[in-house]
């Protein structure tokens, strides 16, 4: 309920054209092929053919086998995230100890954190490798999968905060596919969704794939129905042998209210286990649903150059619009202004801000390839990328109404008043970046890679109330990411990197200097890690553990209450993960253990971040029954250690533990294939405080949610 967005006037017009220009573009190009032997597509950035790998191709690091990259990344396939009951990006977390929830509830958009850095919405998310933003509901029903990238990503991403990047990977066409999915879960959540694609003409020459998805949202809290939709179409055309030209576009709606989180009662933190986690504290006759809609397309032209090299162009847009609503509670006037008061009431808000848009626009050119020199193999690539990101909002509401109670059972309170009260800050920003990278191999043990990215940003920031005047910013920076790797032994290499990043910041709605622009924050990380390989006729396992050291500066408001940049924080942290799979066996595990601190602060507390669990585990593991039908039997393992609730550090939120389990039958129905899905998440039911972040320097509590069980069934024709 904080964010900025965009002018609708620049580019619904040419972004809702996009299908069509390709369409005209493809007929226009000759068809050569025709004359040629069978058409091909080139190969261009990572397929993902597993469920789980450990490797993404946003590090942009080619197709080099996972334990050769000097990285930390994954990618998680649709049917891993099928299999882990994943339906949103919050769900994620169950699969990787480097992430956590930053503030993730029912009817609102997704944040994570990655090794402790909460991700920014609208600089750390890519979408095919494009900048986006994810200020919005991103369905995952036309997504072939999401790639995890830790770590500061300068050199990958140029603007970005340092915990890592999110990559969606939309589906595109690759042969007969069929498929319709029905999903219920005991809360009334209901969803049905197909996807269809084909490959059509004399040589196959073309592609389709078409998504689409209903959805009624419901859960075990308290008036929160609402609904979701999707529609989207991938087409691909083979211009001539090793040339493709390809384009999507997706549609996207949801309405759902969004559910506020509990909070300290004066100095107490309350039991969990004493709160009842169906209770909707945004519940009022007058309460309206948050909105989120949604188109984003890409069109793309892909080249196989011979000898090794290879092309793309790719152009992209996301047009986002929302209504941000809700009976919010925040503080006890006038004794707290960061929680409730003790004997659990609350003073309520009415949150308003509607029409809000955004805009991003992002065109990316790059080409890569292989040069040798002497006894060097050079393994290449050069991009430019140019984007631009406009924020609109409209004034708002954030008024008073009333009293709440954390039991739920408050009195009617009447709406706001029409006239707004709330100010917001309109943002536009362009930026045009080039980047370059090298990876070298020296014979058969010794690996380096050196990369700069060279970022040329303008910043421009409007006050809806004239607080300040029109600020315009232009600054060119460079972020330089190099590592150097050896063989310790077959398919094993222990590695070291360096690299920084940067990242654009505001200062906070309730500072003197509201929506001013920050200077640029440079983030530096060092890591060191090894990463392995097994495969035997038997078994197949990957394993890698690392250190890592981030360095970030912070802000902090001074006595004047301006915020300005005052300290940094270090996150120093152990990483580990192991997956295989022997026989009927498989298993994959991570974990975590963080060091977080904030340093150098006159202004601020030189303590831990708020709602930064100190240690994380992720255990999961399965078997196959082959007979008489395939029948898989999986349990999951989520352990978040203890998480600060306040900047002073004086209370914390204890460790939890979760257990998730479900089963997945396979089974043959004429010229059908159906898979069952059985899932039980929190088996235990267990009670305990999920997160607690910070909002508007505020306090919230979120708990667990109450045992779920889903039943779906996949058909594939």
């Amino acid at each position: 309920m904080h964010r900025p967005s965009l002018p609708r006037r620049s580019l619904r017009a040419p972004y809702l054209l996009t299908p069509l220009a390709i369409a005209a573009l493809s007929l226009s190009l000759p068809v050569a092929a025709q004359e040629s032997g069978d058409l091909t597509l080139p190969s261009i950035g990572v397929t993902a053919t597993a469920k789980r790998q450990p490797k993404a191709s946003i590090s942009g690091l080619g197709d080099a086998p996972a334990w050769q990259q000097p990285v930390q990344a994954l990618t998680f396939s649709q049917d891993a995230l099928r299999d882990a009951q994943v339906t949103r990006l919050a769900d994620v977390t169950k699969l990787d100890a480097s992430t956590s929830d930053a503030y993730n509830t029912v009817g609102y958009w997704d944040y994570l954190t990655v090794r402790g850095f909460a991700l920014d919405n609208a600089y750390n998310y890519r979408r095919e490798g494009l900048p986006i933003s994810a200020e919005t509901r991103i369905a995952l029903d036309n997504k072939a999968g999401i790639e995890l990238f830790k770590g500061t990503s300068g050199i990958q991403a140029g603007v970005s905060s340092p915990g890592g990047l999110v990559n969606y990977l939309v589906k595109r066409p690759e042969g007969r596919v069929r498929t319709a999915t029905f999903s219920i879960d005991d809360a009334g959540d209901a969803s049905t969704s197909v996807d269809l694609g084909d490959r059509f003409g004399e040589r196959k020459e073309w592609g389709l794939r078409i998504n689409a998805a209903i959805e009624k949202l419901k859960s075990h809290i308290d008036a929160t129905d609402g609904h979701r939709r999707l529609a989207a179409i991938a087409v691909d055309r083979v211009l001539v042998p090793g040339h493709v030209l390809e384009a999507e576009v997706e549609h996207s709606a949801a309405s759902q209210p969004s559910i506020p989180g509990f909070s300290m009662l004066g100095d107490t933190l309350p039991s969990a286990k004493d709160i009842d986690p169906g209770v909707n504290l945004n519940h009022q006759p007058w309460t309206q649903p948050s909105q989120f809609r949604g188109t984003t397309g890409t069109i793309r032209l892909k080249s196989d150059l011979g000898q090794g090299w290879r092309s793309s162009v790719t152009y992209g847009a996301q047009y986002l619009k929302s209504n941000d609503r809700a009976a919010f509670p925040w503080g006890c006037y006038p004794t707290n202004s960061d929680r409730y008061c003790a004997d659990g009431t609350f003073d309520l808000y009415d949150f308003r801000s509607d029409s809000e848009s955004r805009l991003n626009q992002s065109l990316l050119a790059q080409i890569e390839g292989h040069v040798t020199t002497g006894t060097v193999r050079h393994e290449v690539g050069a991009a430019i990328l140019r984007s631009t990101i406009k924020t609109d909002l409209h004034p708002g509401w954030f008024t008073p109404v009333g009293k709440g109670d954390i039991s739920g059972q408050f009195p009617e309170m009447p709406p706001a008043a029409s006239t707004p009260d709330y100010d917001q800050v309109d943002r536009h920003e362009r930026t045009t970046e080039l980047s370059m990278r090298d990876a070298m191999q020296w014979g058969p043990h010794w690996r380096a890679w050196m990369g700069l990215r060279h970022s040329q940003i303008r910043r421009q920031v409007n006050s809806n109330d004239g607080s300040f005047d029109t600020q315009v910013i232009h600054k060119t920076v460079n972020t330089p990411w190099a590592a150097i790797g050896y063989n310790v032994a077959p398919q094993t290499q222990a590695y070291v990197s360096w690299g920084e990043g940067v990242e654009i910041k505001y200062a906070p709605r309730n500072t003197a200097n509201a929506g001013a622009p920050m200077p640029l924050l440079k983030s530096r990380q060092t890591e060191l890690g090894v990463k392995g390989q097994v495969n035997t006729p038997h078994t197949t396992q990957q394993w890698s553990a690392s250190v890592f050291h981030i360095a970030r500066p912070e802000g902090a408001t001074n006595a004047d209450d301006v915020y300005l940049i005052d300290g940094q924080s270090k996150h120093i942290g152990i990483e580990g993960s192991w997956q295989g799979r022997a026989g009927a066996w498989g298993w994959g595990s991570s974990a975590m253990v963080l060091d977080a601190k904030r340093e150098n602060s006159q202004f601020a507390a030189n303590k831990s971040p708020v709602n930064v669990p100190d240690q994380l585990l992720k255990v999961s593991g399965s078997y196959t029954f082959k007979h008489p039908t395939p029948v898989t039997l999986q349990a999951d393992l989520v352990h978040e250690g203890r998480r600060w609730v306040d900047v002073a550090n004086t209370t914390r939120i204890p460790a939890w533990n979760r257990v998730d389990l479900s089963l997945r039958a396979t089974q043959a129905w004429d010229a059908r294939t159906v898979t069952w899905r059985l899932a039980v998440n929190n088996v235990f039911d267990t009670r305990a405080w999920r997160e607690a972040p910070n909002s508007f320097d505020h306090i919230y509590l979120f708990p667990m949610a109450e045992r779920t069980i889903t039943a779906s069934a996949q058909i594939d024709f």
